[in-house]
C-alpha cells in the first residue's frame, strides 16, 4: 500500500504538516510544577451535579500550583448539541465562583491556544489524521449502517467480543484501488484507527486516584473521523489535551474502559501522555443499596440548587467533604478561613464511590450560612431572590438596613443561630417582621386557662418598657409568672410540678404565639426591637381580644 498516496486521496485540502500545527501551539511559559487542567463538556443542555467534581478538582490543582485551568467545549456531536447550552455551562459555574483562566466566555474566547471549540478546529484534526494514514496507522472505512449492524449481529451469535476488529475489520487492508472506487462512486468512509492491540495483552497503569492497574491492550479499529470530517471524542481530546499542554486530565470512571484505545492513541500520535484522574461516581441510596446519580434523580442537575437557594458556598463546601478526606477537620480547625487555603490533595481522594447525602448537605449550608455576616446574607438573599422570589425581593430591597437587623439576630456569636439552609427558608423565617406576611400558625395549648392567658398577655403590655435591657424585659415575666401560680423558674417547676400551673417558660411561649405567631423564633426581646413597640403591643394587644 502507498500509504502517501492514500493520504492524499484521502485529505488533498490539508497542505499542514503536524510540525506547523506544533509552532502555532508552543509550550506554555509556566513556573516549575504548574499544571494545566481543563474542564471540556459536550453542550447538552444539562449541567450534572457530578460534574463539579472534575470541575473543582481541576481548578484547585491548576491555581493551587500557579498553573492554568481552561474551558474547552467538545461540540463535536451536533444531533445532541442544545443550542445555548455553552453559556448556560459557564453561568452556572459562574454562579459557583468557579471561572476559567481561558478558554470560552461570555464575550467569546480568550487564550492563545484556541480555538476552544472543537467544531473550529477541523483542520488541525484531519492534518493529524493525514499524517496517521501517511505511517499507516489509520485508514478509511466504507462499510454502511445494514454491514456494520449484520457484524453485530454474527458477534452476538458467536458471543464474540463486539466491535470492527479481526476478521470483520473489512476495509483494514483494503487496496488503492479500492478505495479509489469507492470514492469515484461518491461513498462516504470514516477514518478508522488501525489496532496493533492484543487482548491477550495487559498494559500497566497509574491512575492519581485508582493508584496502579492493569488494563487489557485495544484491539478494535475505532473510528477516529466520522463522515462529514468531524472527529469522535476520543481523536479530539488526544490532540486538543496535546496542543492545549494539558498536564493532567480529571474525569468520571465511566471513561476507564475507554483508556486503552486513549493510551494506544497518544502513544500513535507520539504524544507524551498526560497523567489521569478517574474520580469515582456519585453514588445514592435506594432500597438499601448503592446506585448512580442519575439525571432523573432529584438533586442531578446543578440548577436545582440554584433554583432552592442554596449558596453556592454551601455545595462547594459539602462537595470538597466528598473530595478530601481530611477537609472536614481543616474546617472545623479553620471556620472563618476561605476554602481556597486549604490545601487540595490528590493523596486525600477517594478511589469508591461518593455517597450523595441530602442531609449532610443541608447541615453544611445552616452551618455556612450562619458563618456568615449579615450583609453577605442580604446580598445573597436579594440576588437569589430578584429571580426566584419576586415578593421577598422587593420586601429586602424595600428597607435594606430593617432587613439586614433581622438576619443580624443570633449572627456572630460563638454559637450563632442555624434558621436558615435555603434561600427559600428566608420568607418564612422573616415572616413575622413584615405585616404583609405575618400569619398565626401555631395555637396555645388547650391545657392552659384562657384566663391566665389573657392575664399573662396584658400584664405584658401594661409592664413593657422598651428601654428595658434583656435582663429587665425577662426579669418582668418572671414577676408575672409568679403573681399567676407559674413557676418563676423552670428548675422549681421540675422539683415540684404539683405546686404551680407551669413556668415562666409558658408565659414567654403565650407572648412568643402572639407576637410571632410561632411556637419557635429568633429572641423575643430581639423580635419586639425590632418590630417597635407600636407593632409588638398591637399584635399582643389582637391576640388578646382573639382568646
Amino acid at each position: 500500500m502507498d500509504y502517501n498516496a492514500l493520504s492524499e486521496l484521502l485529505f488533498p485540502n490539508i497542505k499542514k504538516t503536524p510540525e506547523e500545527i506544533e509552532a502555532m501551539f508552543p509550550p506554555r511559559q509556566l513556573p516549575e510544577g504548574a499544571k494545566v487542567t481543563r474542564f471540556a463538556p459536550s453542550p447538552t443542555g444539562f449541567v450534572h451535579f457530578g460534574s463539579l467534581f472534575p470541575t473543582m478538582v481541576g481548578e484547585r490543582l491548576a491555581h493551587q500550583s500557579g498553573g492554568v485551568f481552561y474551558l474547552r467545549i467538545e461540540d463535536t456531536d451536533a444531533k445532541r448539541e442544545v443550542e445555548g447550552a455553552d453559556m448556560d455551562i459557564i453561568n452556572s459555574y459562574a454562579s459557583y465562583g468557579i471561572f476559567f483562566d481561558e478558554g470560552i466566555c461570555a464575550g467569546g474566547e480568550k487564550g492563545n491556544y484556541g480555538p476552544y471549540r472543537q467544531s473550529k478546529r477541523a483542520e488541525i484534526y484531519q492534518t493529524y489524521a493525514k499524517k496517521l494514514v501517511e505511517e499507516g496507522k489509520a485508514y478509511p472505512c466504507f462499510c454502511t449502517e445494514e454491514e456494520l449492524s449484520a457484524i453485530r449481529e454474527e458477534q452476538e451469535a458467536l458471543k464474540a467480543n463486539p466491535g470492527y476488529y479481526g476478521r470483520w475489520a473489512k476495509y483494514r487492508d483494503a487496496d488503492l484501488e479500492t478505495v479509489k472506487e469507492k470514492m469515484a462512486d461518491g461513498l462516504p468512509f470514516v477514518l478508522r484507527f488501525r489496532s496493533e492491540g492484543n487482548i491477550e495483552n495487559k498494559i500497566k497503569f497509574t491512575d492519581l486516584i485508582k493508584g496502579a492497574i492493569e488494563i487489557t491492550e485495544n484491539d478494535i479499529d475505532h473510528v477516529l473521523l466520522k463522515s462529514d470530517g468531524i472527529p469522535t471524542y476520543h481523536f479530539a481530546h488526544a490532540i486538543d489535551d496535546h496542543l492545549m499542554h494539558t498536564t493532567h486530565v480529571v474525569r468520571g470512571e465511566e471513561w476507564l474502559p475507554s483508556l486503552p484505545f486513549h493510551v494506544q492513541l497518544f502513544r500513535a500520535l507520539g504524544f507524551k501522555i498526560p497523567k489521569y484522574l478517574h474520580i469515582s461516581q456519585l453514588m445514592k441510596m435506594e432500597g438499601g443499596s448503592k446506585k448512580k446519580l442519575s439525571k432523573r434523580d432529584l438533586g442531578a442537575g446543578l440548577s436545582y440548587y440554584v433554583s432552592e437557594g442554596y449558596p453556592a458556598k454551601s455545595v462547594k463546601e459539602y462537595v470538597m467533604t466528598l473530595l478530601n478526606s481530611n477537609y472536614e477537620e481543616w474546617r472545623a480547625a479553620n471556620p472563618k478561613a476561605d476554602m481556597n487555603d486549604f490545601a487540595f490533595s490528590i493523596k486525600k481522594m477517594s478511589a469508591s464511590g461518593s455517597l450523595f447525602d441530602f442531609d449532610k448537605l443541608n447541615d453544611i449550608s445552616k452551618n455556612t450560612i450562619a458563618h456568615m455576616s449579615a450583609d453577605e446574607v442580604y446580598d445573597e438573599i436579594v440576588k437569589w431572590a430578584k429571580e426566584y422570589d419576586t415578593e421577598l425581593y422587593d420586601l429586602f430591597t424595600r428597607d435594606s438596613e430593617y432587613a439586614k437587623r433581622i438576619l443580624s439576630i443570633g449572627r456572630g456569636t460563638p454559637k450563632p443561630r442555624k434558621d436558615l439552609c435555603i434561600w427559600k427558608d428566608v420568607k418564612p423565617y422573616v415572616g413575622l417582621f413584615y405585616d404583609e406576611l405575618f400569619k398565626v400558625e401555631a395555637e396555645i395549648p388547650a391545657n392552659f386557662d384562657k384566663e391566665d392567658v389573657k392575664k399573662a398577655l396584658t400584664m405584658f403590655t401594661e409592664t413593657y418598657d422598651e428601654k428595658d435591657d434583656a435582663n429587665e424585659w425577662f426579669a418582668k415575666l418572671k414577676v408575672i409568672a409568679e403573681k399567676l401560680g407559674f413557676a418563676p423558674e423552670t428548675k422549681l417547676y421540675k422539683k415540684n410540678p404539683d405546686d404551680y400551673k407551669g413556668h415562666v417558660g409558658d408565659i414567654s411561649m403565650f407572648i412568643r404565639i402572639a407576637l410571632t405567631g410561632k411556637t419557635n423564633s429568633p429572641d423575643m426581646y430581639e423580635v419586639m426591637n425590632i418590630l417597635g413597640k407600636e407593632r409588638s403591643l398591637s399584635r399582643i394587644n389582637n391576640a388578646i381580644a382573639n382568646i
